[in-house]
Parts: structure tokens; sequence; C-alpha cells
């Protein structure tokens, strides 16, 4: 080009996985979904919960409570948020493949290093501490991936991507499940520690982000998302914005009374509606297809509508199942609320780094998301232990679902006002 600026046809045409980018770019959101696969399996960790409290009954030479064992599910989540702003600037620095690498290696080793804890208080370091951390790494990667690549179906790509974390328990419950009976409790932790560090880390390899201006042919940003992305400063822009704080807190509150349905979706089943134990094991790995679907559902529903206006419907949804639950606990009600609420929790998990790129831009994705996942970890912290706390107030699980109805309608009237389209 004799010294000349090549112009953009001259430019070599960007290929993924040995394709097109526009196609290839398709084959990075499979692989998101399948690392997201191997960091969501937190969400099985109830049928872990019975063997293990045998294995340190047994152990220690006294009871131990399934509270006890309970704990390291929360620990777990907020060790996992608290990483995710933390892991932002490496991400940028050091690049996807090498952060996935990271946290693929600290997963497997909080599974592995699980199987010869010799007290709770262990497990809570070891799994808890360790593992949440490498789940909190890698998590924020396959998403800043597909935001960065799929400027134009953001809300589909992120949510087809985080749909693996909400799937996860479909699979790893049940080849847990098989473990557990045939293997034992410690061997099936060395199992999944040893598989989720191989399969992370040759995931990790064909991931990178896009070159810089790369957009897709015949696609042009919005003059909003241009400005944002140009002037570099998206992470001061996001802490002087109203809508971050509005975004925080309807987050908090999505997650919050998903997980409280996640912690309670066997109890409530056996002890409320009168369901077997069997059956209700069977209905959480089919509760999470809905956490798991809902997550490109509520992306693409984002995409279409507004941030605000989808957060608005998901709060609708969650506080009509949980007055339903309060109202009329049937088995049906049951089966058709729980789904509701997992599947607004994965909902969540797409809405929010949606509308984190879609208000801020992607300048400085991974540190803004991770800042806007902290309310996700206090959800983990704050959901699971007041639903406990409810139970033990009122005496009946029931007595959780008015205050998620109370939550939802907050909820919903801080979506309608912080989160509006402008």
């Amino acid at each position: 080009m004799n010294g000349k600026q090549m112009s953009k046809a001259d430019r070599p045409a960007v290929m993924v996985a040995g394709m097109d980018a526009v196609r290839g770019r398709w084959a990075l959101v499979g692989i998101g979904f399948l690392i997201n696969l191997c960091l969501g399996s937190i969400y099985s960790w109830s049928v872990f919960v019975g063997p293990l409290a045998a294995h340190y009954t047994g152990l220690l030479g006294r009871e131990v409570t399934t509270s006890e064992v309970l704990f390291p599910f929360s620990v777990f989540l907020a060790c996992f948020a608290l990483a995710m702003p933390l892991a932002g600037k490496f991400i940028d620095t050091h690049g996807p493949r090498a952060a996935v690498a990271l946290g693929g290696l600290l997963t497997g080793l909080g599974w592995l290093s699980a199987s010869v804890a010799p007290s709770v208080w262990m497990l809570y370091l070891m799994y808890g501490v360790v593992g949440g951390a490498g789940v909190g790494i890698a998590y924020g990667v396959p998403v800043a991936v597909a935001s960065r690549w799929f400027p134009d179906r953001r809300g589909l790509a992120v949510g087809v991507t985080v749909a693996g974390f909400g799937m996860s328990a479909l699979v790893t419950a049940t080849v847990a499940g098989y473990l557990l009976e045939t293997a034992g409790v410690m061997m099936t932790f060395r199992i999944f520690g040893i598989a989720f560090a191989a399969v992370l880390l040759l995931c990790a390899v064909p991931l990178r982000f896009p070159p810089d201006g790369w957009r897709p042919p015949g696609w042009q940003p919005p003059a909003v998302d241009t400005e944002r992305n140009a002037a570099g400063d998206g992470l001061g822009q996001m802490l002087r914005s109203r809508r971050f704080y509005g975004l925080w807190i309807c987050y908090f509150i999505g997650c919050c009374a998903g997980l409280m349905a996640i912690s309670i979706a066997k109890p409530v089943g056996t002890e409320v509606v009168g369901i077997t134990g069997g059956l209700a094991t069977l209905l959480v790995a089919f509760f999470a297809i809905f956490n798991g679907g809902g997550r490109p559902v509520f992306g693409c529903l984002t995409d279409r509508l507004h941030p605000g206006r989808t957060a608005a419907i998901s709060f609708l949804m969650i506080g009509g199942a949980s007055l339903a639950m309060w109202a009329a606990p049937t088995v049906p009600v049951y089966i058709v609320s729980f789904a509701i609420l997992w599947g607004c929790l994965g909902g969540w998990l797409a809405i929010a780094p949606t509308a984190t790129a879609t208000y801020f831009g992607t300048a400085d994705y991974p540190r803004m998301y991770g800042l806007v996942f902290l309310a996700y970890g206090a959800g983990a912290l704050v959901g699971p232990q007041l639903a406990g706390f409810i139970r033990t107030a009122t005496g009946s699980w029931t007595g959780v679902f008015p205050y998620v109805a109370v939550m939802a309608a907050v909820g919903c009237l801080i979506a309608l006002t912080l989160l509006r389209k402008e």
C-alpha cells in the first residue's frame, strides 16, 4: 500500500474457527456455553448435602447438620461474585485465554482439595473460597467475549452463553447422583475436579476478543454506543450514573428471590406440597431447564424491548409466582411457580450483563460488569439465609413467599423509574 493506511476493503478478513467471523463467532458462544456448564456445577450442591453430612458426622464423631454443609453454597457464590470485579483488569490485560485457564485451574483445585478436607470449616475454605474464586475469574470471560463479538445481538449471545451455567445442574446433578452411589462423596469431588480442570483448559485455547473496531458487515452501532466506547471511561461513567445503582438493586432483588427459590425447592416440595423426595429431586433437574432457558429468552427480550422493561416483566412474574405459592401451595402451583422463579433468576443473568453493555458501553466491560455482579454475590449471601430465617420464624416455608412478592414489587418500581428508556 506504499505506506498508506489500508482501506477497510483491503484489510484481511477476520476468521473465527476457520470460518468468517459472522458465522464463526457462534463457535465462541458454544465454547462459552460449555465453560459455563462446568462452572455452574454449584447449582447441583443440594445433591451433595446429605452425603456430606453423613460423611462428616462419621468422620468427626458428632452430628453435622444440613445447615453446616449448606453454607459452602453461600461461601462459594460470595467468593464467585467478589472475584469477578477483581478479575476484570486481568482479563483486559492478559486476555480471555489466560483468564479462563487460571480460573479453570482454581476451579478444579477447589473440587480436588475439597475431596481431602478434614473438617467442614476446611470445606468452606477449599471448596467455597478456592473454587468460588476460580469460577469468578473464569465466568466473566465468556460474557465479555460474547458482548464484544455480538454488538448486534448482544442479549441473545450473552443469554445462550450463560445458559450453560443454569443448565449445569441438569447434567452435573445427574452425573453426581450416579457417582455418589457408586464411588462415594469424596471420590466424586475428585473426579469432578480433574474433569472440570481439563475441560476448562481445553476451552480456553480458542478464546479471543475481536480486533479493535470490528463489527458485523452492514451493522452500524447507535451513536450513543460509539460515544461511550470512544470515551474510554466506562467505569467512571457507570459509577456516576443513577442507572448503575438502579441496576445493582434490581439485580440484587432478582438474584435474592431466585436463589431463595433454588435453595428451598426440594424442602418446599416435600414439606409443603407433599411430594416424595425422589420426585422433588427430579423436579430440581426439571427447574434447571427453565433456569438455563430463561437466559436466552430474557436476553432476546432485552434486545427487543429495553433492559428496564424486561426487568419489570421479570419482577411481575416473580411476584405472581410467589403470591400463587402463598395462596394455593398445591403440586401444580408448585411446579409452575418454581419453574417461573428459576427461569427469572436465569433471566437476570442475561438482563444484567446486557444492560451493563447497553447503558455503559464495552470499553471497560469486564470491570464494569464485575461491579454489577457483586449484586449476585449479595443475593447469594442474603437469599438462602433469609429463607432459613423466615422458615424458623414462621414455622413454614410458605412464609417466605409474601416477602419475595414485596421484594419483587420494589424491584418493579425501581426498574420502571431508574432503568426507564430515555
